[in-house]
């Protein structure tokens, strides 16, 4: 019993020593890709662009068009190569690609790096939802990829104040230097994925890989013909879509439009952004450990896994149309953050009921509906900048997001989570 006891103990230790590494993976990858929201309007004037909100949304969107390609190449090298190997080369490769934008010298060259920042980034997510499928139980699920979440959420909050924060203090260091300053935050944003790689080789070793759940595994045959004409799938896919172009708004124009529409600093838009995003970290956390509770007090998973995201998504789309009408600033933002909340709490129904529903090539399967997630969070960039110089009207943004999220519970309310796509499990993977 002892000897039981103390590989379970091991196990045990080695789920949640991996779990941190992904949240602090999801969480360097987010305040990555948030990199160029802040700055956009200096990129613009330095790179000399002919126009800010078209010019930069195409640039932002070339990113999540990018990523969104290399999600199923990514998911089918995440089931071949295991969770480990595979992450470990897409990490080294977006922390360098992110480096290297900071020489671009003009939009081209900038669109073609961050592009490849995004290609790089496709695995990340695929891995990481591959490992959790294998180490963690069913009822358990909810709550770590909520934690998951949690770390994206959490890089994505702390992205815009912190760029803020460390274009101010490297002002000083770029006059010195003759350069712009957005670069020098391009260089020093490469710097904690390149760190984080060298913690991952050093504590979550080959010998470990039997206790963590991330070594190699041969993957079943994946039945393309049964994944193009699922309609649980399709459904999925759909939810992933618009949930994604809806979130990627405070990652790409909620400074900007805060700026514009609340006529904010630049600190202080990176601030407000922050405080959304705390709202989102929140809604994360505590909707996978209630979906997990929920789903163990019922055994209902329409109840605790479908029922939430439709609730969710909803108060999401009129809390977000409300905000249009507040006259304060301050009252605007509450309400926008409350949306977020609501957006992100059911939000981990997705990344939940992908694993269940891809068994053995849960990599694939994600990536698929995460495809197609980032297919809409690169339409909405460049909709949100074409929409405002037609018009020259940034509030029509807030409309856009809100539209979108009422479709996610469109989606959501014709999903039926349960089962799997190719009828096999992750017990004893």
């Amino acid at each position: 019993m002892s000897g039981d006891s103390h590989i379970e103990s091991e196990v045990r230790a080695g789920r949640y020593q991996v779990l941190l590494f992904l949240c602090a993976s999801a969480a360097i990858a987010y305040f990555q890709r948030a990199a160029l929201s802040v700055p956009a309007e200096e990129i613009a004037r330095d790179l000399s662009f002919a126009d800010l909100a078209t010019d930069m949304g195409m640039i932002q969107s070339a990113w999540y068009f990018a990523y969104a390609m290399m999600q199923i190449p990514s998911g089918w090298l995440a089931d071949r190569l295991g969770a480990r190997r595979a992450l470990i080369i897409f990490c080294v490769a977006w922390s360098l690609a992110t480096l290297l934008a900071g020489f671009a010298n003009g939009f081209y060259s900038l669109g073609l790096m961050w592009a490849m920042m995004g290609a790089a980034q496709a695995g990340a997510f695929p891995c990481a939802t591959k490992a959790l499928g294998r180490i963690f139980p069913e009822n358990e699920r909810a709550r770590a990829t909520g934690l998951l979440a949690a770390g994206m959420t959490i890089g994505g909050a702390v992205a815009p104040v912190l760029a803020a924060l460390c274009l101010e203090s490297l002002a000083p260091w770029a006059q010195t230097l003759g350069v712009d300053r957005w670069r020098l935050l391009l260089a020093a944003y490469s710097i904690p994925g390149l760190l984080w790689v060298v913690l991952f080789l050093w504590l979550i070793t080959e010998s470990r890989i039997p206790a963590t759940g991330l070594g190699r595994q041969e993957p079943l045959a994946v039945d393309w013909s049964r994944m193009l004409t699922s309609v649980p799938l399709a459904l999925l896919c759909g939810q992933q879509f618009f949930r994604a172009a809806g979130m990627v708004f405070f990652m790409t124009w909620f400074p900007t439009f805060l700026q514009k529409t609340r006529d904010v600093s630049l600190l202080g838009s990176g601030i407000l952004t922050t405080v959304a995003g705390i709202g989102a970290v929140v809604g994360s956390l505590t909707g996978g450990f209630f979906s997990d509770w929920l789903l163990q007090r019922t055994g209902n998973q329409r109840l605790s896994r479908q029922g939430i995201a439709v609730v969710g998504m909803s108060g999401c789309a009129i809390l977000i149309v409300l905000s249009y009408f507040a006259q304060n600033t301050n009252q605007s933002i509450a309400l926008i953050t409350l949306g977020a909340f609501c957006a992100t709490f059911g939000g981990v129904s997705g990344y939940t009921v992908a694993i269940s529903y891809g068994g053995r090539n849960v990599a694939t399967v994600f990536s698929t509906m995460n495809m197609f997630g980032n297919l809409g969070a690169a339409l909405f960039p460049l909709t949100a900048g074409w929409l405002v110089a037609r018009t020259g009207n940034w509030n029509l943004i807030l409309f856009l997001f809100a539209g979108v999220m009422a479709m996610d519970a469109v989606c959501w309310a014709l999903l039926n989570p349960q089962g799997t796509l190719f009828g096999d499990e992750h017990e004893g993977d």
